[in-house]
């Protein structure tokens, strides 16, 4: 199974920027796609972008234009830059992990809390 470690969440006014990390540890080498999702307080989690193993990525439409996912595969690390946020933004980050066939790399990081006040 694979571990994930998350870091740079925080708090932030609108229009700033926040960058998470999450590293990967285990058996990295099974790791497909990585990427993101988010869940607000009452509501469901949703996808917010992935990347997957020929770099190919997803954005939810509501960060299009404002946040950019990339990884390093050396370092078996998924980043999310996020710039321009705004208060709609705020919710709990959690990293997320995807195998090849036959590889047991799915995976949830613990959350991490993306704060943006008004």
């Amino acid at each position: 199974q694979v571990q994930l470690v998350e870091s740079g969440g925080g708090l932030v006014q609108a229009g700033g920027s926040l960058r998470l990390s999450c590293a990967a540890s285990g058996d990295t080498i099974c790791i497909s796609t990585m990427g993101w999702y988010r869940q607000a307080p009452g509501k469901e989690r949703e996808k917010v972008a992935t990347i997957d193993s020929g770099d190919n990525t997803y954005y939810a439409d509501s960060v299009k234009g404002r946040f950019t996912i990339s990884r390093d595969n050396a370092k078996s690390t998924v980043y999310l830059q996020m710039n321009s946020l705004k208060p709609e933004d705020t919710a709990v980050y959690y990293c997320n992990t995807q195998g090849f066939r036959f590889c047991a790399a799915g995976s949830w990081g613990q959350g991490t809390q993306v704060t943006v006040s008004a």
